[in-house]
């Protein structure tokens, strides 16, 4: 059946509808289009569609806009924000829509919309995949409705049905898509998953992991961004403990984590994205529905938000140690994209970090080498991707996010900064031997 079905996809016999080309979306198209199939992406954003065709879109996303420039090219791939006429052209529809939170409840609106969308064009034997990380139970009790009842079509008799998560980090989708990771998939039926498994086996080198239930593979996506979100919680917990008794907390990790079953985290100036931040949340709330209290996953969340401010006040008493201070004071924060080389500043922790700045009626400047402009920033505060700008005068240097290209600053690069230089390392990024007899104040190190 696998042989048969890439057959057909390269003979285009078979068409591909991805619904949404974001972060994830996008990869996903791309990975579909260099297996040789049409493509017909959809998305609601005219500016992002006119970007792809001229080939400028998601630039920090390696081959992507490559891709779509050959896809256009060579006619296998075509852009619309037009759902319904896509759903009716296509056999196989993927969404990759997100679901936000919104005052700690899930918002489908972009979900159904899709969903409905995709019913007015859904015919016999077509495949709907769905992506987005979701709370367990959504796919079988809100898109599959939504689908035969546009459709007039019953899943698993006439249309498969399949959950698929997405398995990406930012920077190397496409990678991890093809190569890196397994496709976890499940469907409403044995007929769904046999569909599924072969579509997934021809773009995934890594295979296939096969769950028994749609929610099972729901849970499954958010549990991986819980594990992550506790062990961070976990591991700026211990920074806290390391600094009160007087230890290193980076060394002690190391040598911890010599051992094979200890797998301590990163601490940092917060959790930021779409994903970590956001799957307690929806794990949370579905845990509320059935009257299961969450007690690890809701204090890690909570210590992770505070974080952010839990690092400026440390930052401040480091400033107020070491410097005497006057009334104007500058603040150069390092970093606006919620983590190390991407170009994604959602749910920043910067910005916490920022608001907390501006409290004590300081200068804040943001330097970040990926973002150019950013509507969320107070207008008050300049982003700049010159470092020279952001740091001259600057009273106090905080590194908020982890772009590699901070990990090769030296003494040299402050030297437009006022004396002594300062500096609060809030992901322990620098290297300290780089630094002589210059003040670094690191999480984790008293």
């Amino acid at each position: 059946m696998k042989n048969k079905i890439k057959s057909d996809i390269k003979k285009h016999e078979i068409t591909f509808s991805i619904y949404g080309l974001g972060n994830v979306g996008a990869p996903i198209a791309a990975v579909w289009l260099r297996a040789g199939a049409k493509v017909i992406g959809v998305d609601i954003s005219i500016n992002l569609l006119n970007d792809i065709k001229n080939g400028i879109s998601h630039k920090k996303e390696p081959l992507v806009s490559k891709v779509f420039t050959n896809g256009i090219n060579n006619k296998s791939f075509y852009v619309t924000n037009d759902g319904i006429t896509a759903s009716k052209n296509s056999d196989v529809k993927i969404i990759i829509v997100p679901v936000a939170i919104s005052k700690g409840k899930a918002d489908f609106n972009a979900l159904i919309s899709v969903s409905k969308s995709i019913s007015q064009g859904l015919k016999k034997g077509d495949t709907v995949i769905v992506c987005p990380s979701l709370p367990p139970n959504t796919t079988e009790k809100i898109i599959l409705p939504l689908l035969e009842k546009g459709s007039n079509l019953k899943g698993e008799k006439d249309f498969y049905l399949i959950y698929n998560p997405e398995r990406i980090y930012e920077g190397r989708a496409i990678e991890d898509i093809e190569k890196n990771y397994p496709a976890i998939i499940a469907g409403l039926g044995k007929k769904s998953i046999e569909r599924g498994s072969s579509l997934l086996k021809i773009i995934s080198k890594k295979g296939v992991l096969e769950l028994s239930s749609l929610a099972a593979a729901e849970a499954e996506k958010l549990f991986e961004g819980v594990y992550r979100d506790v062990n961070i919680a976990l591991a700026n917990e211990l920074t806290e403990y390391c600094e009160k008794i007087g230890i290193n907390y980076w060394e002690t990790k190391n040598a911890a984590n010599s051992q094979p079953y200890c797998h301590l985290h990163y601490p940092g100036t917060g959790v930021g994205g779409l994903c970590i931040p956001v799957y307690p949340k929806i794990i949370l709330e579905s845990a509320n529905t059935v009257g299961k209290k969450m007690d690890i996953v809701q204090k890690a969340r909570k210590f992770n938000d505070l974080m952010p401010k839990k690092c400026v006040n440390s930052s401040l008493k480091f400033l107020h140690k070491n410097k005497k201070i006057s009334k104007n004071v500058k603040i150069a924060v390092l970093g606006l994209g919620f983590r190390g080389d991407v170009t994604d500043s959602r749910l920043s922790p910067t910005y916490d970090v920022i608001k907390e700045f501006l409290k004590q009626n300081f200068k804040v400047v943001v330097h970040d080498p990926y973002i150019f402009q950013d509507k969320k920033l107070p207008k008050k505060v300049l982003l700049t991707k010159n470092l020279d700008q952001a740091i001259s005068n600057a009273d106090l240097v905080f590194i908020s996010t982890d772009h590699k290209i901070y990990s090769k600053l030296d003494k040299n690069s402050f030297n437009i900064t006022k004396k002594p230089l300062l500096i609060f390392d809030g992901r322990n990024i620098l290297n300290k031997t780089k630094f002589q007899n210059n003040l670094i104040k690191t999480l984790g190190i008293n």
